[in-house]
C-alpha cells in the first residue's frame, strides 16, 4: 500500500517542491491549507511537472493557530513533513507575531502526530536556528544553537529557533523520530508565482531598489536541494534524531550583486558595498535595514558535511541556484517594473 505523507503548509515556496519530490517518488501527499481556496493553485503549480501522481494530492484545510482540522488531516498517515511558518523579509515591531505561531503551531503538529500514532516527523527548521551570532564569522554545524537572548538576535531568528526547541522537546516525550532540516537562504526556481519573501531578496536586486549593498552574506541553497533533503530525510530512519544544515555555501551581498550584473548587464543592478555608517544612516528609514544591522561586516557560514556524507546530498553551486531564480523572475516578468 502507497504510504500518505501529510504535508503541512503545502501552498509554501518549498513544500510546493518537497510536494512534486514526494509524489515523483510514489507517495501520496495530504497537504494542508489554511484556505481551501489556495487548492487549485497547488494543483496547477505542481501537476505540469509530473508524468504520473498528480492524483496522488489531496488537500486538508487545517491552521497552525487552530486545534481545528489536525485529527482528520493526520488520519492514516505514515509520516508527516512539516513546513509551514511564517518569514518575513522586515522583522515585526511584536515579535509574537511569528514567534507564537511559529511555537504553538510546531507544537500544535507534533501533538496531533503523537495523538494519532504517528511516530515519524520532519520538521523545515532554518540555519537561523543554528548561527550563535556569539560568534558570527565561525564555521558552525549543527551542534550549534541561536542563542535567543542576545540582544541582536531577531524575532525570526527566535521563531525557528523556539520551534525548533519544541519539536525536540515533544518528539523526546512522545517518542516521535524526529529530523530537521536547516536551510539557509532558499533561492532557485519557484513552481509558479507564488515564491514568498525568499525570492524577495533577488527581486529587489533585479529591480535596482538599492544603490549600494549591505556588507554581510548568509549561507545560501538551492529549493530543489532542500525538497531532495526531505525526501532523503524521509526515507532514511537512520537521519533520526538529527539536524541536518541544508547549504550548498555562502555568498555575500556584494557577490550577489556582482554576479547577476555579469548576467544582465543592462540592468540597473548594485554592485558597491555600502559603508557602515551609511547602513546605519539608512535603517532610520527603513525596517528590512534595520533588521539587518548586527550581521554588517560578517559573512555567516555553515558546514553541510553531514548532509554530504549521511544523506549523499550534492549542491547545486549557490551562484546557480541565484541565476536561477534570477532566470525565473526575467523569464516571468516579475522584475521588469
Amino acid at each position: 500500500m502507497t504510504e500518505t505523507v501529510l504535508l503541512t503548509g503545502v501552498s509554501g515556496f518549498i513544500a510546493k517542491h518537497v510536494a512534486l519530490k514526494l509524489l515523483s517518488a510514489g507517495y501520496n501527499v495530504r497537504g494542508t491549507v489554511r484556505r481551501l481556496d489556495r487548492v487549485e493553485e497547488v494543483r496547477s503549480a505542481i501537476a505540469p511537472h509530473l508524468t504520473e501522481g498528480a492524483g496522488n494530492l489531496s488537500f486538508v484545510q487545517a491552521d497552525l493557530e487552530s486545534d481545528a482540522g489536525w485529527g482528520e488531516a493526520m488520519a492514516g498517515v505514515a509520516a508527516v513533513i512539516h513546513t509551514a511558518s511564517p518569514f518575513p523579509i522586515a522583522q515585526p515591531k511584536n515579535p509574537d507575531v511569528l514567534i507564537r505561531p511559529a511555537v504553538e503551531g510546531t507544537a500544535r503538529v507534533l501533538n496531533a502526530a503523537a495523538n494519532a500514532g504517528v511516530t515519524r516527523v520532519v520538521v523545515t527548521s532554518s540555519t537561523v536556528a543554528v548561527i550563535n551570532e556569539a560568534k558570527p564569522d565561525a564555521l558552525q554545524d549543527e551542534s550549534d544553537w541561536c542563542d535567543v537572548n542576545l540582544p541582536s538576535t531577531t524575532p525570526y531568528a527566535k521563531s525557528k529557533t523556539l520551534a525548533e526547541r519544541k519539536a525536540w522537546e515533544i518528539a523526546k516525550a512522545q517518542g516521535i523520530s524526529l529530523t530537521t532540516i536547516n536551510p539557509g537562504l532558499v533561492l532557485g526556481p519557484p513552481l509558479d508565482a507564488h515564491y514568498g519573501s525568499s525570492l524577495g531578496l533577488v527581486e529587489r536586486f533585479m529591480k535596482g531598489k538599492d544603490p549600494m549593498l549591505p556588507g554581510l552574506g548568509f549561507p545560501t541553497v538551492d529549493v530543489r536541494d532542500v525538497a531532495e533533503m526531505h525526501l532523503r530525510a524521509l526515507q532514511r530512519p537512520e537521519t533520526a534524531g538529527k539536524r541536518y544544515l541544508a547549504a550548498a555555501g555562502s555568498l555575500a551581498m556584494v557577490e550577489m550583486g556582482r554576479t547577476l550584473k555579469a548576467a544582465y548587464p543592462t540592468r540597473r543592478i548594485a554592485t558597491r558595498e555600502a559603508p557602515a555608517f551609511l547602513m546605519k544612516f539608512l535603517a532610520l528609514f527603513d525596517p528590512q535595514i534595520r533588521s539587518i544591522l548586527p550581521k554588517i561586516g560578517h559573512l555567516e557560514r555553515v558546514s553541510n558535511a553531514r548532509a554530504v556524507q549521511e544523506m549523499g546530498m550534492e549542491f547545486t553551486a549557490p551562484k546557480a541556484a541565484l541565476l536561477a531564480s534570477a532566470d525565473w523572475l526575467a523569464k516571468h516578468g516579475k522584475v521588469w517594473a
